[in-house]
């Protein structure tokens, strides 16, 4: 089996070399997402951010934008070559998308490759990519793991669950000095995948940081047909705080079988994912109000920072959703590795591996709430930060975490089912 990789990977590294260089006319970037299978509606979504990020390079209609790139008419130093995305679909599978990044690379000639949204679908396509000295950058997979194998061409503009977790324990010890009240223990609940068992792993270790203790700990199998043994489980646990990590359609799940089973924690703290999704919204209704999380954007922050408004009708005007998290984050990150692109001034990937290593993007020119996009040498943006959000009015995603950027104060405890209205 061993030998029969190694021959693979040497057959499509000496196809890619020898096979011609890309058009000057055009830059192609490789896209491996989901856009079929458990989690294509956020696939979908991611994609449609992309397309908008490239028709902002792409077109000079767009000066007015306070983003990277904007209204250039395509890469400038390409002579104006414009951006052109080469999509396919991983279907959710990690080996599907390590054959769909190779032919990306050896058929369609892609200078660098993005995705693939899971963490455990990007450290297999990943892999790929680094083999064939191809630089590889997602812009949403969360997983600490991906940036800590020494990797020479992987890079992630998002920030990890390292920082994301640290927010919500952040958040948990400033709200109880604010309070004056005291979190005692937490229950953890998380789909088995590479960003699962990442995120478990790491809201255990901040817990014991924080004087936590864990009572419950339960993984469950990804796209589960029913979480009903599990809930009773965390139910029975009765920890103070309860984390769910699931993506969207778990999530769905998770949420009507804790109403079902009259479970009531005092808080909810979720990892993102599939509770920032607007189908989890919709599918949950009113009964959404009191669940916190962490989140990578609001829309919120556009009072301080107005291109956000204006990037959010683009998409919304495009997809007919709000523009949320995971759409904000590939739209940022493919406007930064254009950017490196236009740094390069090549589409050799080496010259493309090297830009991109030397990104320095301020925050103000970026709709995500971070500080700016700047790679250390295992190619993690030191600059992202996170925010957590908690759900309120309705169903309104509203900011309250950190304090000064707080639009709203949070509730608590979490309303029990039978208090809803």
């Amino acid at each position: 089996m061993k030998k029969f990789v190694f021959l693979s990977v040497f057959f499509i590294t000496f196809l890619f070399l020898f096979s011609g260089a890309p058009s000057a006319q055009e830059v192609k970037i490789g896209v491996c997402l989901p856009l079929s299978g458990p989690v294509s509606m956020l696939g979908l979504q991611c994609k449609t951010a992309l397309e908008l990020a490239a028709d902002i390079v792409n077109n000079s209609k767009y000066k007015d934008l306070n983003v990277p790139l904007a209204g250039a008419g395509g890469i400038p130093n390409l002579k104006g070559a414009k951006v052109k995305l080469v999509f396919s679909d991983n279907q959710g599978k990690p080996e599907l998308g390590l054959s769909e990044t190779e032919r990306l690379i050896t058929q369609e000639k892609v200078v660098v490759a993005t995705g693939c949204f899971n963490s455990s679908i990007t450290e297999t396509c990943s892999m790929v990519a680094e083999r064939m000295h191809v630089p590889f950058v997602t812009f949403t997979a969360t997983s600490p793991k991906l940036t800590q194998r020494g990797f020479e061409w992987f890079f992630r503009s998002t920030p990890t669950d390292e920082i994301f977790t640290g927010a919500m324990f952040e958040f948990l010890k400033a709200y109880e000095q604010k309070k004056k009240i005291q979190f005692k223990t937490i229950t953890l609940l998380y789909e088995d995948t590479l960003w699962g068992r990442d995120s478990c792993r790491l809201q255990k270790a901040f817990a014991a940081k924080a004087g936590y203790k864990v009572v419950a700990d339960i993984a469950y199998r990804h796209a589960a047909t029913s979480l009903i043994p599990e809930i009773m489980n965390v139910k029975a646990a009765n920890a103070d705080v309860f984390f769910p990590t699931s993506y969207v359609s778990d999530a769905i799940l998770m949420y009507k079988t804790m109403k079902e089973l009259n479970y009531n924690p005092p808080m909810v703290m979720s990892s993102g994912g599939g509770y920032t999704d607007d189908n989890f919204v919709k599918a949950v209704g009113k009964d959404i109000d009191g669940l916190c999380g962490r989140e990578e954007f609001s829309l919120a922050l556009a009072v301080k920072k107005p291109v956000i408004a204006q990037i959010s009708k683009l998409y919304t005007e495009r997809s007919g959703r709000v523009l949320g998290g995971s759409a904000a984050r590939e739209f940022t990150g493919l406007l930064a590795l254009c950017d490196a692109i236009n740094r390069a001034g090549s589409t050799d990937p080496e010259a493309i591996r090297e830009a991109i290593s030397k990104t320095d993007i301020p925050g103000e020119k970026l709709i995500t709430p971070w500080r700016g996009i700047k790679f250390d040498k295992t190619g993690t943006n030191i600059l992202g930060d996170a925010i957590i959000v908690q759900y309120q009015d309705g169903g309104k995603p509203c900011l309250i975490y950190p304090f000064h950027l707080a639009t709203k104060e949070a509730t608590y405890p979490f309303p029990k089912w039978s208090e809803r209205k």
